[in-house]
């Protein structure tokens, strides 16, 4: 068997250990270390390169970022930032027809731009407005969608780990990426209040009626606010602006999330413990997916499969637009099956040197930047999508009264949103990249 036909094989090898549940870092460690022994022949060169490689990945100062943006996020979520941006979108959009199912999407924005994490924003926004949409006589299928989809605003809106790990993988500017990032996030948002404005018109039982608040009234939850738009502007600004990296921002974050969650309350030696300790977690689950997504793609360049895929596409004079277009579809189809994390560190090593490849009418640092988003896009889908939608997941096992089935046909037109989004982005790349 030639080291091409090996590669090959690797994919459903690498499938089928995902869907027995292997995690994903150990499926892609073992598929790598295995199939660069079958590449190569010997065992040597592989111990050889597992002796460096767990510190030579890991060791990468742009990493570091991650932790702190994932600390920042337990911070925000014990020092009442959640209730306090609930609070404010739902006086100001409670009335409206489907106004509280709009303020827990637009609460989950403001939640992503100190967060970083879909998952993260999906778990506490549905802590904070599941008991409010279920007293105000939301349905179930309605509540439920609307968190999961609004958690996804966690990797779409910067900060996004997501995004980190992409600007590592292709080597490109993380302040840029999270520049060209905040318009599409915003229009991610906003299409998903279209949806549903349109989808409590289309069913008016779905949602209940909110008494519209005096100006009076709203103010205090206005106000209560600031320390997100103050923590917001000063790491996501102070990156733009070049006044500190990514890596300072991030660390100025954690600290001014954990000192207004200390002010707040919301911590304690013990909570204070507990966040470390899930921040440890998480990054320790990162990092290891990291790792062995570098295994298996030192063994794909051993196989030379990326480059003899790349120009056998450019042989076969594909229009680029179409080569874009079926790696877009393959990640929608990847999506239902791995998570986005996942997905990024597996394929972006492998497509990327396909798509710059190509002339797409842009400079290389501009097609990156927006190859980055519609790749983030795409991959925000499949949190949202079955069988393995992992908002969905967290959200269903948080409403335990509300029958799975009935997320999943709630999450129907949030879905399609998405993908006219994605339509949208990829005919006018300007949209991503103007900013930079």
């Amino acid at each position: 068997m030639s080291s091409i036909e090996i590669g090959l094989w690797s994919f459903p090898v690498l499938i089928t250990l995902i869907l027995l549940r292997v995690p994903i870092g150990a499926a892609m460690l073992a598929t790598g270390m295995i199939g660069t022994y079958l590449v190569l022949g010997r065992w040597t060169p592989i111990l050889g390169q597992m002796k460096a490689l767990a510190w030579n990945t890991n060791a990468n100062y742009s990493l570091s970022i991650i932790p702190l943006f994932l600390l920042m996020g337990q911070f925000a979520a014990r020092g009442g930032m959640s209730q306090a941006l609930f609070n404010a979108a739902a006086a100001f959009l409670g009335h409206r027809k489907g106004g509280v199912a709009m303020a827990a999407v637009g609460a989950s924005a403001g939640f992503g731009s100190i967060c970083g994490s879909s998952l993260a924003t999906a778990a506490t926004m549905a802590q904070v407005a599941l008991p409010e949409l279920k007293r105000k006589g939301y349905d179930g299928g309605l509540s439920t969608a609307a968190l999961a989809a609004g958690g996804t605003l966690g990797i779409l809106i910067p900060p996004s780990v997501v995004l980190v790990i992409y600007a590592i993988l292709a080597e490109q500017n993380i302040a840029k990426l999270f520049l060209a990032a905040f318009v599409p996030g915003i229009i991610a948002a906003l299409s998903y209040l279209v949806v549903i404005a349109i989808y409590v018109r289309l069913k008016p039982e779905s949602a209940g009626h909110s008494d519209r608040l005096a100006w009076r009234d709203r103010m205090p939850a206005l106000i209560a606010v600031w320390p997100v738009v103050a923590i917001f502007l000063t790491v996501v600004g102070g990156i733009y602006l070049g006044f500190f990296t990514p890596t300072q921002a991030a660390a100025i974050g954690a600290v001014a999330t954990g000192l207004v969650a200390l002010i707040n309350g919301g911590l304690d030696p013990k909570s204070l413990l507990a966040c470390f300790k899930e921040t440890a977690i998480s990054t320790g689950m990162i990092f290891f997916i990291i790792l062995g997504a570098s295994v298996f793609n030192s063994f794909l360049a051993f196989s030379r499969l990326p480059q003899v895929g790349a120009e056998w596409v450019t042989a076969q004079g594909f229009a680029p637009m179409t080569v874009l277009i079926i790696i877009l579809v393959l990640y929608i189809i990847f999506g239902c099956i791995m998570d986005s994390l996942s997905m990024i560190v597996l394929t972006i090593p492998i497509f990327f040197p396909i798509v710059t490849a190509m002339d797409f009418g842009m400079s290389p640092e501009h097609f990156a930047i927006w190859f980055g988003i519609l790749v983030l896009m795409v991959a925000e889908i499949g949190m949202i999508t079955p069988p393995v939608g992992l908002n969905l997941f967290i959200i269903s096992a948080m409403a335990r009264d509300v029958p799975i089935r009935e997320t999943y046909k709630g999450i129907v037109p949030f879905v399609t949103a998405d993908l006219l989004r994605i339509v949208l982005l990829t005919a006018f790349p300007i949209i991503s990249i103007f900013l930079v």
